[in-house]
């Protein structure tokens, strides 16, 4: 991309998680002079597929503990797993990370701009009952009841969609919530945003979520070996074409100068550049430029924004019944004492299909994650509930999964979303207040939540820096 006086513009990215690295390579794409510096030595941010074959007790914890993360509970014990190197030939994920869309997934619409594509393990949803489950959630029948629904959820207006930003969800199921849209409502607009408690989930970030996903073949998906599949892909782009990265290199500070961003420090050197780019959590944003530089008010409001909370579990077992393999299920627990009285989550069974490459080929590695808040993830009784919670639907699927079971290791996560996507926790524009500074990440206001999020922030900065 050139300016004016026909010079290339020098861009910056701080942090090389999915939206650093996304926004790297279209920019790169544009012809921008692309520099991406993260502290760490990995690429991809919380969305990591971690290598068993290379991974010991020390790293795993420490890797954990960089992203607000621990291990609870596990069996057998985390030392007797890598002591017997159980975890050979698995990759494990930080986190619960299906990809919504399934392969027609924003994912791979900007890797085919790129001239990319990911293989990707696609799934409609279940719904885990008392009695059994359904699969899919919504049957022909369902969705031609709700065909009207998802018609007008298409085609509403953006002019709408804000008007219902602050309207809560537990308002809109009083008053839509009839029959199987009520469970709709109550299900799927707790995991489009990772929330449990309805009262402060926005109607219209849920409906906005909703519709980016209608876009995709199929409502869930994963991709082939794992998260790392997709930092490859775009880290080989960017290289190939001109771009550079720095690893282990933290940034100190952002350089202002006269209300403009003008490049980072990094230990003793100072680079400059045209524009930069922030990819780190947006609440600590001020840990590496001057808030005295920003209006108070959004001085404030990034301060009070806060993530989204999860118990995840990844269970290795030696028989699954073929016919749950590649499926992936909703449930929800009513009563259960937790922020919101309900409690919901996921099981995935994608991962568990040989075609996924993350677990040898004699065993089925099962993903699945439970919804709480940061600071239900701190809680060790709120956990034990949790765990319980996890254990008993799967076992609804695979009854005797103690009998079949490997080992299984839980993570409490206190950090699964950048920003909650809920009433009072209002995310930031991408253009900061001041100039040629600008935020991506799941941290700022775009489509979707985690990948998605992600991805669509740093589609949406392109077409701030690049109008047509």
């Amino acid at each position: 991309m050139r300016n004016k006086n026909n010079i290339s513009k020098n861009i910056h990215i701080i942090g090389a998680g999915i939206a650093g690295l996304t926004a790297g390579a279209l920019l790169v794409k544009q012809g921008y002079k692309v520099k991406i510096f993260e502290k760490e030595e990995i690429i991809g941010g919380r969305a990591l597929s971690l290598d068993g074959d290379s991974l010991s007790l020390e790293k795993y914890k420490n890797i954990l503990s960089k992203f607000c993360m621990n291990v609870p509970f596990s069996k057998p014990t985390l030392e007797e797993i890598f002591e017997k190197q159980m975890l050979q030939g698995y990759k494990l994920d930080l986190g619960y990370h299906a990809i919504g869309g399934g392969v027609f997934s924003n994912l791979n619409e900007i890797l085919s701009q790129l001239g990319e594509h990911i293989d990707i393990l696609e799934s409609s949803v279940g719904l885990i009952k008392n009695n059994g489950y359904d699969f899919p959630f919504l049957s022909r029948t369902d969705k031609l009841k709700i065909l009207p629904y998802i018609l007008r959820l298409l085609f509403t207006s953006e002019k709408t969609m804000k008007q219902l930003d602050r309207v809560s969800m537990t308002e809109t199921i009083k008053k839509y919530g009839k029959g199987k849209m009520k469970l709709i409502l109550e299900i799927f607009s707790r995991t489009i945003t990772t929330m449990n408690n309805l009262d402060y989930i926005s109607t219209g970030e849920m409906f906005r979520s909703q519709r980016n996903l209608y876009k995709g073949s199929k409502p869930v998906g994963y991709p082939k070996n794992g998260l790392g599949s997709i930092h490859k892909k775009l880290l080989d782009y960017i290289i190939k074409n001109g771009g550079e990265i720095y690893l282990n290199t933290s940034v100190d500070k952002i350089l202002i100068d006269k209300n403009r961003a003008i490049g980072i420090k990094t230990g003793n050197k100072e680079y400059f550049s045209d524009i930069v780019i922030s990819n780190v959590p947006t609440y600590n944003l001020f840990s590496i430029v001057d808030e005295k530089y920003f209006p108070e008010e959004y001085v404030k409001n990034i301060k009070s924004l806060y993530g989204t909370g999860s118990l995840c579990a990844y269970y290795s077992l030696k028989k699954v019944d073929q016919s749950m393999v590649g499926k992936t299920f909703h449930f929800i627990e009513r009563d259960v004492g937790v922020d919101g009285n309900d409690a919901v989550g996921m099981i995935d069974f994608m991962t568990a299909s040989p075609k996924s490459g993350v677990a040898p080929q004699s065993d089925y590695l099962i993903q699945a994650y439970v919804i709480c808040t940061p600071k239900e993830a701190r809680d060790t009784k709120k956990l034990q509930k949790l765990k319980e919670i996890l254990d008993k639907n799967l076992k609804k699927l695979i009854p005797d999964f103690y009998l079949q079971l490997n080992w299984v290791i839980y993570t409490a996560i206190w950090h699964l979303d950048g920003v909650a996507k809920t009433i009072d926790n209002v995310k930031p524009k991408i253009q900061t207040p001041i100039s040629n500074l600008y935020l991506i990440g799941d941290c700022v206001k775009a489509p979707g939540i985690g990948i998605n999020c992600a991805i669509n922030s740093a589609r949406a900065l392109l077409s701030v820096l690049s109008p047509k």
